[in-house]
C-alpha cells in the first residue's frame, strides 16, 4: 500500500507498480485518494483504493462514490479544485 506522498510522487508510484506487476502482487493505495485513484487506474495490478473523505469539506465538487467505486474526473490533472470560501473557514490566522 504505497503512499504517493512518501514514495516519490507519480514517478515513485509507477516504479513500485512495475515491481508489483513483475511479481504479480496486487497493489492498493494508502491515503490521498484524490491522486491515488488516478494512479491505480494506471497500475496493472490495481487492487483497492483506500478512501478517506478529508477533502470533501473544502472541495468545489466533493467526490461521490458510485457502486463502491471512485469515478475519476475528466478534468486535467487530478480534477480537484478547492472551494475558496470553505478553505477560508478552516484557515488559522
Amino acid at each position: 500500500m504505497p503512499d504517493v506522498a512518501r514514495i516519490g510522487g507519480v514517478t515513485g508510484w509507477m516504479q513500485a507498480a512495475g515491481v508489483a506487476e513483475a511479481h504479480g502482487i496486487p497493489m492498493s493505495s494508502h491515503l490521498m485518494p484524490e491522486v491515488s485513484a488516478h494512479l491505480l487506474a494506471a497500475t496493472p495490478t490495481c487492487h483497492w483504493l483506500e478512501y478517506v473523505d478529508w477533502t470533501d469539506a473544502i472541495a468545489q465538487e466533493p467526490v461521490k462514490i458510485v457502486d463502491g467505486c471512485w469515478p475519476t474526473s475528466e478534468k486535467p490533472g487530478t480534477g480537484l479544485a478547492w472551494n475558496p470560501e470553505a478553505v477560508a473557514r478552516y484557515r488559522i490566522p
